[in-house]
């Protein structure tokens, strides 16, 4: 599953069809991408779990399946400590850097 998101288009493809269900020509409009490439990286999220699939006649439709991410969500949210603190530490640089210029 990691192996499957670590590649930028295919987190572009989730977040796409987090939304809606959507068929692939869709997909290729929204993301200017050759279709091809959405039908390949489709069937690395499928063969993951990541995207559920729906044919419709002879269109196929896809959504993420957000109950498959729920293991990636939590497993990112043990470092989320590290980076809230990392934030407070760029807000208080910043309020001290203002507070010297005054």
């Amino acid at each position: 599953m990691f192996n499957a998101i670590a590649e930028g288009r295919r987190r572009d493809i989730l977040v796409f069809l987090a939304d809606a269900e959507r068929p692939v020509g869709d997909i290729v409009a929204a993301l200017e991408l050759a279709q091809p490439s959405v039908s390949k990286h489709l069937k690395v999220l499928r063969d993951v779990g990541l995207v559920d699939v729906r044919r419709h006649g002879r269109q196929m439709f896809y959504r993420t399946n957000v109950h498959a991410i729920r293991p990636l969500h939590e497993w990112a949210g043990t470092f989320e400590r590290f980076w809230s603190h990392q934030l407070a530490r760029v807000k208080e640089r910043a309020e001290r850097s203002t507070a010297r210029r005054r």
